[in-house]
């Protein structure tokens, strides 16, 4: 058979008997997608992998191959790594008019699998007469032009409405989800925090309204309010918003309240969580915020009160006595007494410090330093906002 004459089908594949004959690398490909559509998934194999092993629900079975496996399936794969083993179930297969591919020689099956994905409600499969790094490098680029809105996805009567609160991610615009991306494309109305990757606002169309949180007149009423009516007031004025957060919508960013406050409205809201700038910044930056035998805890704290303010919720002594890692957002201009307040609780004065500003971008500096004199090294390196601080061993690493 050519795959070059191969005819595309979806098949139904649920309840109905599919046959695997392998446990190896191929196997562990395949399987997953056969569970999710539901097909009833026979596993014959000498050995299997630990993750076959442990995927369900699948049948599985240790033995040598027997060709009455075959009886009563809709669908086999030859997956095994031996090619008589393989012409053999493709023989058997053939005797009983089902439809076969063969893993090692796909042009001796009756079937082809295609590089496929899902998206948004949509199958999607390619064939390349059996070139399978060009069907994987065609899948990849059709899924990453539906991901980005270079193709429109949705169905021609489907209209979003509401509010979509979109996490942006620490400021490299590809590392926004998928989602994110998908959704931001086909907005009415951006309305933008300053933190939010400003690339991802440069390839909107030029129909759509970006409005900058920061600059939102509001008056006697506070900013978050001014904020929360321009979302309500856009999208019942039949306008698909998007929120557009910096890092995560939920981590230190108020996104809850706009929820809330969409609710009250009648508002839809869908929310994207996004890569928080607690961790992805410090990895970007070298440093895991959890290591093994080095910390089983790590803490993500946000410093826009100073220790012992009426309206500060951290309790400081415990944070001192913790031995994980503690990561400070938004503690830049109050790094003295932060240091203060753990060295006072105990926290040892040789801890390391690792600094990142404009963390994950062509802008991000690191400095590092000690508990002892970190506030010294920030100021003197004219540290400035954005910026995460990573204080624990951890930050140690690499220095």
């Amino acid at each position: 058979m050519s795959s070059e004459n191969a005819y595309l089908v979806g098949l139904r594949l649920e309840g109905r008997k599919v046959v695997v004959v392998g446990g190896g690398s191929v196997a562990q490909r395949r399987l997953p997608l056969l569970i999710s559509v539901g097909a009833d998934v026979h596993v014959i194999t000498r050995a299997a992998t630990p993750a076959v092993e442990a995927m369900h629900p699948i049948t599985l079975t240790l033995r040598d191959f027997r060709d009455e496996d075959l009886d009563g399936a809709w669908y086999v794969l030859a997956a095994t790594d031996d090619p008589e083993v393989n012409a053999a179930i493709v023989a058997g297969a053939e005797r009983r008019r089902i439809f076969c591919v063969r893993a090692d020689a796909a042009r001796e099956g009756t079937a082809v699998t295609p590089a496929s994905f899902e998206f948004d409600g949509l199958s999607v499969g390619v064939l390349a007469g059996g070139e399978h790094r060009r069907s994987a490098a065609i899948r990849t680029a059709i899924h990453e032009a539906l991901a980005s809105g270079v193709i429109g996805a949705q169905a021609p009567d489907t209209v979003h409405e509401g509010v979509a609160l979109v996490g942006g991610g620490p400021g490299d615009p590809e590392l926004i989800t998928v989602r994110g991306r998908r959704l931001l494309a086909q907005a009415d109305v951006v309305v933008a925090d300053r933190l939010a990757p400003p690339e991802l606002l440069a390839e909107l169309a030029p129909h759509v309204e970006v409005i900058d949180a920061a600059k939102i007149p509001y008056g006697r009423a506070m900013a978050q309010e001014a904020i929360n009516d321009v979302l309500i007031q856009r999208a019942k004025a039949g306008k698909f918003v998007v929120r557009l957060k910096g890092g995560d919508p939920f981590v230190f960013a108020r996104g809850y309240e706009e929820v809330l406050a969409c609710a009250e409205a009648g508002i839809p809201v869908t929310v994207v969580p996004g890569v928080t700038s607690a961790i992805a910044v410090p990895a970007l930056a070298g440093t895991p915020v959890t290591h093994r035998a080095v910390n089983h805890e790590f803490v993500v704290v946000s410093g826009h009160v100073a220790p012992g303010h009426p309206e500060s919720l951290v309790n400081w002594n415990a944070l001192a006595q913790m031995t994980g890692t503690i990561v400070l957002l938004m503690a830049v201009e109050r790094i003295e007494l932060f240091a203060d307040a753990l060295l006072a609780g105990g926290r040892p004065a040789d801890t390391p410090v690792l600094v990142v500003q404009h963390g994950t971008t062509a802008a991000q500096r690191t400095v590092r330093a000690t508990l002892t004199d970190v506030a010294e090294t920030v100021r003197s390196e004219g540290i400035r906002p954005p910026a995460i601080i990573v204080i624990g061993a951890v930050a140690g690493f690499g220095s």
